[in-house]
């Protein structure tokens, strides 16, 4: 395995490679049969919403081995809209920090976070994730994990996020876990 490169992508760039990213994403998660279409579809339609969100912001990691780019990894998110309406399905009371915070527009949610598998602990995970938070100009940085996923929540917690409580979406899925992170100015 070569070096691996950061590069930002544009919501141009990243909507006219969503065929590659939904690609990535696919070998990105291990999915049983049947289910790697279904998801990929969700997660084209995911992408097609977020890339509209005002500055959407994306980090792609390319693994420079031989004459070909492959890519690694990617993370991606944006600013929570200042109105408050991501945190709709919380369960308890927001602490008035966070509902500050995001009144303010410096709340940022990480979408996405993926590596390939054969990628894993070599520490691209972490660098997509500091690359896409140091350009986010936000003091807190946010994330909703499926409970199952408990790789994904020890990575986090290692990387220095805290829970926050637990939100239920409004599309009915089930809850999930939210982290948060202070980040530096």
């Amino acid at each position: 395995m070569g070096e691996v490169f950061l590069r930002r992508l544009s919501r141009w760039q990243a909507d006219g490679d969503r065929e590659e990213l939904a690609d990535l994403y696919v070998a990105a998660y291990e999915e049983p049969p049947g289910e790697e279409y279904r998801n990929r579809e969700r997660f084209l339609a995911r992408l097609a919403e977020d890339v509209q969100r005002p500055r959407f912001d994306m980090v792609a990691a390319d693994d420079e081995d031989g004459d070909d780019d492959e890519p690694a990894g990617l993370a991606y998110g944006y600013p929570l809209h200042r109105d408050g309406s991501w945190w709709r399905g919380f369960v308890g009371v927001l602490p008035d920090e966070v509902e500050e915070l995001t009144a303010s527009g410096k709340v940022f949610a990480l979408a996405e976070l993926m590596v390939l598998p054969e990628h894993h602990r070599r520490g691209i995970g972490s660098r997509l994730l500091e690359r896409l938070l140091s350009a986010s100009g936000a003091e807190l940085a946010v994330v909703l994990l499926d409970p199952a996923n408990t790789v994904a929540r020890a990575a986090f917690e290692a990387w220095g996020w805290d829970a926050l409580g637990e939100l239920r979406p409004a599309t009915g899925d089930s809850v999930l876990h939210v982290l948060t992170r202070a980040l530096p100015d």
